[in-house]
């Protein structure tokens, strides 16, 4: 069974425990500690990663190596604090990817 994490402010990923997901809580912009738990997960056979936009901001690199990986699947989420527009900007770029083209027309 694939286990599924979410990193992220406390507000923003408390609830997801209430589903069965680990929750790993990143309190500030402690982009080192967020690294090495995201590090931790996917070397722990952690197969889905949601990650909080904020906290996905602090590390571009670190993700940026997995996102060539088949797993884990790596996930942006909007937190409490709003959307950044990043979670669906890399969905839009996945899809490009695989289909050749812009899927959102403008």
């Amino acid at each position: 069974m694939v286990k599924i994490a979410v990193m992220g402010d406390y507000d923003s990923i408390y609830g997801f425990s209430a589903l069965g997901l680990s929750i790993f809580p990143i309190e500030g912009q402690d982009a080192e500690k967020a690294s090495a738990i995201l590090r931790n997960l996917a070397e722990n056979d952690f197969g889905i990663i949601y990650i909080t936009e904020e906290t996905a901001a602090l590390l571009p690199k670190e993700i940026a190596k997995y996102r060539e990986r088949q797993s884990p699947a790596i996930i942006l989420i909007p937190g409490v604090h709003g959307n950044t527009g990043a979670g669906i900007e890399g969905v839009k770029k996945t899809v490009e990817q695989a289909v050749g083209s812009d899927i959102l027309f403008e």
